[in-house]
Order: structure tokens, then C-alpha cells, then sequence
């Protein structure tokens, strides 16, 4: 694992943009598509816009997965995942091909189907962010480290609800699903290249906790350490709290 730290989010998410713009050209010219997994969320807003800007990406021959996705919530709230990835990726793409998690719908069913085309080929590059918990997707502590299942249907915890609030997804915790279909950790890390993204304050005790802490389903994200080809993005703000041994390290 690697890890690089920048001055803002905007110099983060560009660096970020840079490094997954060579790895979906790579694929696409290798092997005549990329396939990725998509990360939503307030941490991910500086990196998506970067990214699009990327000059030479054919979007006509990426294929798109995204992480997670709440239970029961409408495609038009604010919150909907689906609805963050079609405004912010797809409809500025040109992506034709993407598969959604349909809360909404006969969850189970989903849950099948989106998991058959996520495990019929590799996944060339992922794109994630930690939650304040340290979560991964929306895989709270304490996650599941060993299902072989690619998507769950996980309860979410306090904190994470807590944080949608905080970010400004919700007015209240009351207005929080409590369920959602969350990628597996096990998923995730069969990725051949993960980009974590990770900015802001808000997340330093969780960034020191997964990247300094014991590889710990307590601290899920701290199973990227494990993965041997994962750069954690950071700014100097979600990085202050960790020891000047690990910044710029490579684990």
C-alpha cells in the first residue's frame, strides 16, 4: 500500500484522477474495455470532477459497478447513490454500460443479478473512500472479512448514519435508512488496482486508526493493507494525525 498526501482536496483529487485515468487507458487499450467500481459521497466530489476532465478516456468502453447503495430510498432523494453516479459520472461520460443497485426493487433479486456481472470478469480499478467509522463501502464496524458473497445486505451503524447527516444527505438521523446493499470487503479486494480517496479533517482519527491501528474488521478499511496494489490518496488534513513514519510510506 502507498501512501501520498497533497496540500487540499483539489490537488488530491487530481492526483487521484491522474493515476486512474493511465490505469483505464491501459485496460482499454490492452483489452479493449475497463471495468470499475465507483465510490460516492462528499469525499469523492473533487476526484470525479478531475477524473472526467481527463483528456483521451474512451467512456464508451469503461463499465461501471458502484459500491453501495441504501434500502428503501427513492432514486430522486438527494441521498440516492444511484442518482449522485448518473448526474455526476454517467450523464457527464458518456458511460453506456453501468450496473445499479436497485434499493428500491426486490432487493434479493438485485443482489443476484448485479453480482453475476460484477464476478464475470476482473474489475481493473476501484475507486473507494473510508467512512468516519473507518468503514469501507458500507461495511461497518465489525465487518465481515471472510464471505465470498460479492454484495450483502448490511444494517448500517450510528456513526455511519450520523456522518450522512453531517455531510448534509439527511435534515435528521430519523431520515436515515437503516439497511442498505454494500460490495463485500472480499469484493473489493479482488480488484486489481484499488484508489482510496480520502480528504477532509472529519476522517483523520479513522484514517490513523486503519492505516497505523491492527488490520481489524473493527477498523475495516484497514484490510487495504493487505492489498498489494492500493495508493491511499490523502490531504493534509485527514493525514494529521498520523505519525511522520507513515506518511509517504509504502506498506
Amino acid at each position: 500500500m502507498v501512501i501520498k498526501i497533497y496540500d487540499d482536496k483539489i490537488s488530491l483529487g487530481r492526483a487521484a484522477a491522474e493515476q486512474a485515468a493511465v490505469s483505464l487507458r491501459n485496460a482499454i487499450e490492452d483489452r479493449g474495455g475497463a471495468r470499475i467500481i465507483a465510490a460516492t459521497g462528499a469525499s469523492q466530489f473533487e476526484f470525479l470532477d478531475a477524473l472526467i476532465a481527463m483528456p483521451k478516456i474512451d467512456w464508451r468502453r469503461v463499465e461501471m459497478f458502484h459500491l453501495d447503495e441504501y434500502i428503501g430510498l427513492p432514486v430522486a432523494h438527494p441521498a440516492s447513490f444511484r442518482k449522485y453516479l448518473r448526474e455526476r459520472l454517467i450523464n457527464k461520460t458518456g458511460i453506456t454500460k453501468y450496473h445499479f443497485l436497485d434499493g428500491e426493487g426486490d432487493v434479493p433479486s438485485i443482489v443476484r443479478k448485479v453480482s453475476a456481472e460484477l464476478t464475470a470478469s476482473l474489475i481493473d480499478v476501484a475507486f473507494v473512500g473510508i467512512g468516519e467509522n473507518g468503514h469501507l463501502a458500507f461495511n461497518d464496524p465489525p465487518a465481515d472479512f471472510q464471505t465470498e458473497e460479492p454484495y450483502l445486505i448490511v444494517d448500517l451503524d450510528e456513526a455511519c448514519r450520523r456522518q450522512q447527516v453531517g455531510e448534509g444527505w439527511f435534515n435528521s438521523i430519523a431520515d436515515v435508512p437503516k439497511r442498505a446493499i454494500s460490495m463485500s470487503v472480499r469484493q473489493i479486494l479482488k480488484a486489481k488496482e484499488i484508489l482510496c480517496i480520502v480528504p477532509d479533517a472529519r476522517k483523520a482519527q479513522a484514517v490513523k486508526s486503519c492505516f497505523e491501528g491492527e488490520i481489524s474488521p473493527l477498523a475495516p478499511a484497514s484490510i487495504l493493507r493487505s492489498h498489494t496494489n492500493t495508493t491511499v490518496f490523502l490531504d493534509k488534513f485527514s493525514a494529521a494525525l498520523l505519525s511522520p513514519k507513515s506518511k509517504g510510506s509504502v506498506a
